[in-house]
């Protein structure tokens, strides 16, 4: 199949062994009911086989609604998944599941969320410091806290079970172009985070939020070059109208690209990939201006 029948939201790539790996939220169940997760995999990026079903809940896995933006990573000689799920009696959170392969089949390492329990969470990365020190990297959701958090919060080194207490980075109203939800005052979105080191050394974190134009993919750079830094907004997003939740990923060509869903309308979601300028932090996507 091409890139263009391929329905999810919340794209992610991982390039392993000569072949892409494109994860997403099941665009049929993304508002409801779901139990499981697939993979894509291609040659080039645009003609893809699948999906495989990587994750299914056999009746026995406690969330059974609202499986989103599932991440995989290659992590200590295996692969995890990072994903949100939610049910009628647990709140929203990230649970981590492990393979052996990037196609899967994953299985929970945990009874459930690493997140806090008694918050609404969603859209967690996996962030390793410096020091190889793993971090969590989510959203606490507007739902909950009105103006939506990106917060941080570092992981056992078998990510298994939190090993520090969260804490906030930014929240969605210090950026100058996010917008409230449906005009309620005080309430903004955070969506999506994704950690990448440019090439000057910068860490910059990419995220989503809605702007003037709809769903927007923003940036976040840290002062220091670590999590632990301030983090600084650009006035503008790097991608305005009605696209989002991205994640920026090296191909096998040693080429820096995006890839986000556009548009942000059900059933209309699909892939979109934009290739990263060369040069200067070579942070930004072609066809953009960084402030």
């Amino acid at each position: 199949m091409k890139t263009k029948e391929i329905h999810i939201r919340d794209p992610f790539v991982l390039p392993w062994e000569g072949k892409y790996y494109l994860y997403g939220t099941r665009g049929a169940t993304c508002w409801g009911k779901a139990d499981g997760f697939d993979v894509y995999s291609s040659a080039d990026l645009e003609n893809w086989e699948g999906p495989v079903e990587i994750f299914h809940n056999d009746g026995r896995f406690w969330a059974d609604r609202e499986y989103w933006a599932p991440e995989v990573h290659r992590y200590r000689g295996a692969f995890y998944l990072l994903a949100s799920f939610h049910s009628a009696d647990r709140r929203r959170g990230t649970q981590i599941l492990r393979a052996d392969r990037p196609e899967g089949p994953f299985a929970p390492i945990s009874g459930g969320p690493v997140t806090p329990p008694e918050w609404e969470c969603l859209d967690g990365t996996l962030y390793l410091s410096g020091e190889g020190r793993p971090y969590l990297v989510f959203c606490h959701e507007w739902l909950q806290v009105g103006d939506g958090e990106m917060c941080a919060m570092e992981l056992t080194g078998d990510l298994t079970a939190p090993a520090g207490k969260p804490w906030v980075l930014f929240r969605a109203s210090q950026a100058p172009w996010a917008r409230p939800v449906d005009g309620r005052p005080g309430c903004f979105v955070t969506d999506g985070p994704w950690m990448h080191r440019c090439p000057d050394g910068r860490l910059m974190m990419l995220w989503s939020s809605g702007g003037a134009e709809g769903y927007a993919q923003g940036a976040a750079f840290s002062s220091n070059g670590e999590i632990t830094g301030t983090w600084s907004i650009p006035d503008t997003p790097i991608f305005a109208k009605d696209g989002g939740h991205g994640m920026i990923f090296r191909g096998f060509d040693g080429r820096l690209r995006l890839v986000l869903h556009s548009p942000n309308e059900t059933p209309r979601e699909r892939p979109l990939f934009l290739p990263v300028a060369r040069g200067g932090s070579a942070c930004w996507p072609e066809g953009t201006t960084e402030e």
